[in-house]
């Protein structure tokens, strides 16, 4: 195994956002991790924002989270360490932990959710996670 970082970019999840200067992901080898960058709802089909409905939302993003994690040999279930952002903290907190709870079922990894002023393309939810990877 090299100790390079390795870049993780595949089309079953949306391209950053604008052009900006990140990638989808980055698996560090040597500590067997993968950082996923935050996703938010776009359909990595249309290139455009889903309904503006935080179930909808949070269920897109987590596809998107899912796809990246694909694409690093990882799923869902090996997630460590997710964090939530939200724009309306008090509203759509329990719509988007309902959504979470029933795409990640028993599997329950550490989480902060945080509510922010705004997020890219007026997403009402982003989530970034780390995951192991190698297991």
């Amino acid at each position: 195994m090299t100790n390079a970082l390795r870049v993780i970019r595949t089309d079953a999840a949306p391209a950053p956002v604008a052009g900006a200067p990140y990638s989808q992901a980055i698996v560090a080898p040597a500590g067997g991790f993968v950082f996923v960058s935050g996703q938010v709802p776009v359909d990595p089909g249309t290139g455009q924002l889903v309904a503006n409905d935080i179930a909808v939302q949070t269920r897109r993003v987590l596809a998107n989270v899912e796809a990246v994690l694909a694409g690093a040999d990882a799923s869902l279930s090996d997630v460590v360490k997710a964090t939530v952002f939200l724009v309306d903290l008090a509203g759509d907190f329990a719509p988007m932990n309902a959504v979470y709870a029933e795409v990640l079922g028993t599997h329950a990894p550490a989480r902060s959710t945080v509510g922010v002023a705004a997020l890219p393309l007026g997403a009402r939810v982003e989530i970034e996670v780390v995951a192991r990877i190698g297991n």
